[in-house]
This record gives structure tokens, C-alpha cells and sequence, in this order.
């Protein structure tokens, strides 16, 4: 006699077995690890009174071709896109700050993601707050540690704040990419940089509308533990 799928549903609830999606996970090699993430933590969580809590990274690299997205259209008349083989008119990319205070997100789009570019941001933000000391949150990008990137930080009161080795999900910026990809990329099919330049635009300014201060950073979640990171190569080891 068979057995039906009510009987096999009872009793995997019972037994707590979930349908799952197997995953990869990257932790964290650096010795520092802990130290690091409770600094970064810790600015999240008390922002100092003396200056301004900011997330910086760069995103792309932009590409000009025919993204997939999920959109709500009349059953039966899927969209299509175009296939490429090649791309052209190069790349570009996206230098973003996330301003924890506020919430807004500033930008700039650049054929390139060298220091100088990353300096060029630093700039930008120290002209848009000028009082007070700026915390800016990084990744371990080679040109966030440059030295003339270290040297003008030294000289402009802006302290560069390093999230650990293999650890990018600590920077708050990460999530709003994924939003920015969801809302002005997927989907899309455009043409030229300019174009999806001015996609990119319309959303930040639309977000930043009703953007409200950061708070709250992962709170309950597994990645503010630090015995758990530190101990999670050991617990999924043969």
C-alpha cells in the first residue's frame, strides 16, 4: 500500500525536515576577525558624537546587456530578451556612500575603480560634511589601502574603518546594492552607459525621498556572534 503525501508531509513536520537550498559560505580568514567586526559593530550601534558614520563600496562592474528580471505581465506573453555574444562600449562603475545618519545614499559612475577614484569619493564626502570626523566603513580593496588614500585621510580627519578579510556582509552598503539591482537593473536592456546611468539615478533619488536613519544593524542574526563566526570553519570541518 502506497503512502500518501498528507502522511509524508505529517510526519516530516514532525521530524523538523524543511525543503532546503544548499548554500556556500566563505568565513572570515582573518586573525583579527573579531576585533574588526565588534569596531564596526560598535559604530553601527552607537554612532559617535563626534562625527558621522558612513559605508563605502563600489559596485558594478557595469556591463551594457540584456539582464534578466521578474516583472508582473498578462499570462502567456513572457518578455524576452536579446542574446549577446559581445559587449561593447567597455564597463563602468558605481562609487556609492551609505550616510548612516540619514539613510541617503550619494554616488558617482566611473570608467574606473582606481585609488584616485576612491579618493575622488572621500573628497566628495568631506566637502558635503565638513565639521566633525568621518568613520567610513571599507572593504580590503587594494585601493582603499593605498598610501596617498591613508595620507589624506590622516590629513582630513576621516578615519577609514575596515571591515575583516572575507567578511563584505559586515559593510551596510551590500544590501542596498541588492535593492539598487533588483529596482533599476534586472530586467532591463540598456543600450548605453548614459542610459543606464540615468536608471541607476532615478532610483537612488527615488529611494532617498523616504529614506529614514540607519538602525538596528542584523539584530538576532548569527554574524554579531563572534564565538559563531570564529568557530564556523570548525563546526562544518570532516
Amino acid at each position: 500500500m502506497g503512502v500518501g503525501r498528507e502522511a509524508i508531509r505529517r510526519l516530516l513536520r514532525r521530524e523538523k525536515v524543511t525543503f532546503q537550498t544548499t548554500t556556500t559560505w566563505k568565513a572570515s580568514s582573518d586573525p583579527d576577525f573579531v576585533v574588526k567586526m565588534l569596531r564596526v559593530l560598535d559604530l553601527y550601534d552607537r554612532p559617535p558624537a563626534d562625527g558621522r558614520v558612513i559605508c563605502v563600496d563600489e559596485f558594478g562592474p557595469l556591463n551594457l546587456l540584456p539582464r534578466k528580471g521578474k516583472a508582473w505581465r498578462a499570462a502567456g506573453r513572457p518578455k524576452r530578451q536579446r542574446a549577446t555574444y559581445s559587449r561593447t562600449d567597455g564597463v563602468r562603475h558605481m562609487l556609492a556612500a551609505l550616510d548612516l545618519a540619514t539613510g541617503k545614499m550619494l554616488y558617482r559612475i566611473r570608467a574606473r575603480r582606481r585609488w584616485r577614484e576612491f579618493l575622488g569619493l572621500l573628497q566628495v564626502l568631506r566637502r558635503r560634511w565638513p565639521d566633525g570626523r568621518l568613520y567610513v566603513i571599507a572593504d580590503n580593496f587594494s585601493p582603499h589601502l593605498k598610501a596617498e588614500v591613508i595620507a589624506w585621510c590622516e590629513q582630513h580627519d576621516v578615519e577609514l574603518v575596515f571591515v575583516p578579510t572575507n567578511a563584505s556582509f559586515l559593510n551596510w552598503i551590500e544590501s542596498e546594492f541588492a535593492a539598487l539591482r533588483y529596482f533599476a537593473l534586472n530586467g532591463t536592456d540598456h543600450r548605453s552607459h548614459d542610459e543606464q546611468g540615468e536608471a541607476i539615478g532615478d532610483y537612488i533619488r527615488w529611494r532617498n525621498r523616504d529614506a529614514q536613519p540607519k538602525r538596528g544593524f542584523a539584530i538576532n542574526s548569527k554574524i554579531r556572534s563572534p564565538d559563531w563566526q570564529a568557530n564556523y570553519p570548525a563546526k562544518v570541518s570532516c
